[in-house]
Order: structure tokens, then C-alpha cells, then sequence
């Protein structure tokens, strides 16, 4: 179990989704992992439902925008990286290859932010924390775990996010033919990094969640209306599953290896 207070620039601390029907998103990630809810009201109306463990932010969800909807996007998660100071980072962003998809601005008291793409068209938002450091809980069932970027073009990729958040891309092997890229923040692994697994996926963050159990996990995930992409898998690091949830957004599930079932 851990309890975060703080997060060094680079680290991912945040995750949100966008859906088309936020009761009935909320009602299936709140069945999958136990989730409780507090409302937050934004400025321009809609509600951002704060996710929580034990009384501790682990989420949120979040009504899609309206020009999201008519453009047909459909509902995702979206990936938050720590930063010290938003706009002097995203004043980076084009001379590092990345384009600025949204300029900084305030979220109220809880902190600053802007949206951008690296060079391989991955979003990604920079969180500049104020009074909301991000995600309280990590690495226990139902909170984040791990993020990864999904990218068809790490030589573009990589060296963007080294340049603007000193966020480092190192090859691990993950057994006797196959390697693994993480990133590091210092000598802490903070997330990795892989090429598209499926057909016509888009360059993207993959969220994580953890769970005690990815068979029941899975199992809770069809019984709600979601559907497997990837059934329980077994992996070096654990079980795996990878999930859609109802309205359409992609999400993946580990079981570590030290709580795999006998």
C-alpha cells in the first residue's frame, strides 16, 4: 500500500477519464473496484467525480466536452505527468518536437495544467499541483499502478519527454528474448513505454489499475456490460488483463506477482 503526498517532476500522478455517460461509468468502475465518489464542481458546469480508496483521491471521471462528442472521440483515460512549472514547460513543448494542444491554465485551487502531444501524436496533460497533488493512493487493489506510453515511434517519443521533464528511457530486459523500455525519474522507475500491441491503435498512455485478483476482476468486468480485449494473462511482473468499459474506453488491470493465486 502506498500513500502519496508529493511527486517529482516527470512522474505520472494523475488519471482521468472522459465518457460519454459519466452515471453510468461511474456506476461500473465504482462495481470493478470498489470506488467511492465526491463531487466537484467545475467552472463551466459539468461535475468532476473524484474517485476514491478510504477517503483518498485515486481517480476521476468526467463528463466528455461537447466538442469531443460531435468530433466523435470516443471516451478515454487520459495520463497526467508532475510538473514543477507548467508554463515554463509547455513554453518548451514546440522547441522539444510536441505541439501544445491546450495552454496553460488555472483548475481553480487546485493547480495548473495544459494538454500537448510528443512528437508521435501521444497526449499527455502536464499537472502542475496546487491544493490536488494528483493521486493520494497507488499500487494497492483499485488504484493506479502503472503508466505506459504506447507509441509507434520511440526514437521521436523518448528523447521529447527526456528534454522537457529529464524523464529517461531505459532498455530492461523482461526475460531471455524480449525487452522492456521504463522510464525513470532518477534511479525511480516511475513508468515504461511499448510499441502498439493491436492493429490501429493510436500512439497513447496506457493507464493501470491493480487488483487482488485479475480472474475477478475480469469476470466483474463482463458481468457490468464491459468486455475483455485480453483475457487473464499471466506476465513476468504478474497476471494481466486488458478491458473496455462500456462506453468504449480502454483500460488495463495487473494482478502483481506476489498476489497471484496459487
Amino acid at each position: 500500500m502506498t500513500t502519496k503526498t508529493s511527486y517529482a517532476q516527470g512522474t505520472p500522478c494523475w488519471v482521468d477519464l472522459q465518457t460519454s455517460d459519466q452515471g453510468a461509468a461511474r456506476a461500473f468502475y465504482s462495481g470493478v473496484f470498489g470506488w467511492e465518489y465526491v463531487e466537484q464542481p467545475m467552472p463551466d458546469g459539468p461535475v468532476y467525480a473524484m474517485a476514491q480508496l478510504g477517503g483518498r483521491n485515486a481517480a476521476a471521471i468526467a463528463p466528455q466536452n461537447p466538442e469531443q462528442a460531435a468530433a466523435g472521440v470516443p471516451p478515454m483515460w487520459n495520463t497526467y505527468l508532475a510538473v514543477d512549472d507548467v508554463d515554463a514547460t509547455t513554453a518548451r513543448v514546440a522547441g522539444a518536437g510536441g505541439v501544445v494542444a491546450m495552454e496553460p491554465f488555472d483548475v481553480m485551487e487546485a493547480g495548473r495544467m495544459s494538454f500537448v502531444a510528443d512528437p508521435s501524436g501521444a497526449f499527455v496533460g502536464l499537472w502542475q499541483a496546487g491544493e490536488h497533488i494528483g493521486a493520494q493512493v497507488a499500487n494497492e487493489p483499485g488504484a493506479l499502478t502503472w503508466n505506459e506510453l504506447v507509441t509507434s515511434d520511440p526514437d521521436a517519443a523518448h528523447p521529447f519527454y527526456d528534454k522537457l521533464l529529464g524523464l529517461k528511457a531505459v532498455s530492461t530486459p523482461m526475460g531471455p528474448d524480449d525487452s522492456y523500455t521504463i522510464f525513470q525519474v532518477g534511479d525511480q522507475q516511475v513508468g515504461g513505454s511499448t510499441p502498439p500491441q493491436m492493429e490501429g491503435v493510436p500512439n497513447h498512455w496506457n493507464v493501470w489499475f491493480s487488483v487482488a485478483s485479475a480472474d475477478e476482476a475480469a469476470a466483474r468486468i463482463t458481468e457490468l456490460g464491459g468486455s475483455l480485449l485480453v483475457e487473464p494473462t499471466d506476465m513476468p511482473v504478474g497476471r494481466m488483463v486488458v478491458a473496455r468499459d462500456p462506453q468504449g474506453a480502454m483500460f488495463n488491470l495487473l494482478q502483481p506477482g506476489e498476489q497471484q493465486d496459487a
